[in-house]
């Protein structure tokens, strides 16, 4: 994981309209940026209804929200609907951003090693500097371990 104090690194994505999302367009706000395995499954679903159901608290202090994974525009399209996520998905498949932020790498479930999305968010700070760095993430009080 990236260290508190750091500059966050720079990233350039597509969201879930196609439209480019980069880390200068938060300059002088606030960003919890997320990242996930798998849109709509339990886990990453809990944790984004967690944020949505949070969204106003967010946006009062300031924040805007921001979710990462490797599924495609199309996936996080049909997501945000079924679910009403009031936030942008960026489609990272060749995953430039999750390598970049240190959220791709080798997990363990149920004894087998593999390579994957490891949920991961980090709050940055008006000048592009990672204050918060949360590995551990509980996908149902997501917001109270931000917040």
């Amino acid at each position: 994981m990236l260290t508190k104090g750091t500059k966050a690194p720079y990233f350039e994505g597509i969201d879930e309209n196609g439209d480019t999302v980069k880390l200068t367009d938060f300059a002088g706000s606030k960003l919890v940026l997320y990242f996930y395995p798998k849109d709509s499954t339990p886990g990453c679903t809990a944790e984004a209804c967690d944020l949505r159901d949070n969204y106003d608290r967010f946006i009062a202090l300031g924040y805007n929200v921001l979710g990462v994974s490797r599924d495609s525009a199309a996936s996080h399209q049909r997501f945000i609907a079924k679910y009403n996520l009031p936030f942008h998905l960026i489609a990272d498949t060749d995953l430039t951003i999750l390598k970049a932020y240190e959220a791709w790498g080798e997990k363990k479930m149920y004894g087998k090693v593999t390579e994957g999305t490891l949920r991961t968010t980090y709050v940055i700070d008006e000048q592009g500097v990672i204050v918060d760095a949360i590995g551990r993430v509980d996908t149902k009080n997501h917001t109270a371990q931000i917040l």
